[in-house]
């Protein structure tokens, strides 16, 4: 028997399941019923679906969104003896993909209103990098918000270095009208459960226009097979699961109407937070559209605002409280002062398709409330 979901604040994962729960099971069964396993047709047809929804020629699903980084760079043949920029104000996946292919990790500063990888912080750090083996800077669309592409891509061509993506939390965002996952050589994908499009599990994937880099791809996801039990290089056991590859298929066909909905409480928030005195809602770059996988805001005051939000039952969090620079595994000594602030201010507050108005404006009058307090 399904559990009872929380009538005003119904968590993500399981109220996705709750709305494709007939849909889900049937294609789960499909899976069990068919005999193939692994790399079906269940990953096939996704993968093909998946890339006519990005308008790319691949996609090779993968086991996680982590590996997806790693092979990604594997297969351009980043690793040991190269460097590759990723921002510090990022999730430590991130760095973990990065490194796990070998290449070393190189941080850099992200712009305050979007959290997004800065273009001048790109453009010094590269300059300051220059001939120790940068090969690449990992893009990540943070929170649903493409990056500045067109800025960072004229930063990475003066230097001769790769600009890919990380688009594990951009499914659905749009960039000039293009969608995330289709601007660059190659984009990562996860969908960890909580994703705009999410697994039962986990999952990722990369998407490519290249022929040869999918080709490549596939090698490496099993074994680096060039045919059954013959491998032409070293390679992993990174493949997409049947059974998830099924249940992303019946949620790839409500992803665009879901971020729709997505982006309509988003503007609920923006609205009623537009009495708020100690919030900043997030803002939106012209010629881009936010796929609000986070809906966060930056407040002075956060500790004290949190503590008021999840006192009164509403499941606030923060994404991400210490920036890869501070933390031990990828500490370089560097400065990094916008990644610092934003990870000392943002505050995520719930958002998903389904959350009714009566949730957002319970979370914006206990905030409004706070700013009232606090004067």
């Amino acid at each position: 028997m399904t559990a009872p979901a929380d009538p005003l604040f119904p968590p993500f994962p399981l109220e996705d399941w709750r709305r494709h729960e007939p849909a889900v099971s049937g294609a789960v069964q499909r899976v069990f019923a068919s005999g193939s396993y692994i790399l079906g047709g269940e990953v096939s047809a996704f993968e093909a679906e998946f890339a006519a929804f990005l308008n790319v020629r691949h996609v090779v699903g993968l086991a996680s969104g982590t590996d997806a980084i790693e092979i990604m760079l594997r297969a351009l043949d980043i690793g040991p003896g190269s460097q590759v920029v990723v921002p510090s104000f990022a999730p430590s996946a991130v760095a973990a993909g990065v490194m796990r292919s070998g290449a070393a990790l190189v941080l850099a500063d992200v712009t305050p209103g979007t959290f997004t990888l800065c273009p001048e912080s790109l453009e010094a750090v590269l300059r300051a990098q220059a001939g120790r083996g940068v090969k690449a800077v990992l893009a990540v669309h943070l929170f649903g918000h493409p990056v500045d592409w067109q800025s960072l891509q004229i930063v990475a061509d003066r230097h001769g270095v790769l600009l890919l993506e990380d688009c594990a939390q951009s499914h659905g965002a749009l960039w000039q009208g293009r969608m995330t996952g289709s601007l660059g050589r190659a984009a990562a994908f996860s969908f960890y459960p909580t994703k705009n499009l999410g697994a039962i599990g986990d999952a990722g994937a990369v998407a490519t226009n290249d022929d040869e880099f999918a080709a490549r791809l596939r090698s490496i996801r099993q074994y680096g097979w060039r045919s059954r039990h013959c491998s032409d290089a070293a390679g992993v056991n990174s493949r997409l699961d049947e059974i998830q590859a099924a249940i992303l298929r019946v949620k790839l066909r409500t992803l665009a109407q879901n971020v729709a909905e997505r982006r309509k409480v988003a503007a609920t928030y923006d609205e009623r937070l537009s009495a708020s005195s100690g919030v900043r809602p997030p803002c939106v770059r012209p010629g881009c559209g936010h796929a609000y996988h986070q809906y966060v805001v930056r407040c002075a005051a956060r500790e004290r605002v949190l503590g008021r939000l999840q006192a009164a039952g509403v499941p606030a969090a923060v994404h991400y409280p210490v920036p890869l620079h501070l933390q031990p595994a990828f500490s370089g000594g560097e400065t990094l002062p916008e990644s610092e602030k934003a990870a000392g201010e943002v505050l995520s507050l719930p958002l998903h398709p389904w959350l009714g108005e009566e949730a957002v404006h319970t979370a914006c009058q206990i905030i409004i409330g706070d700013d009232h307090a606090a004067r």
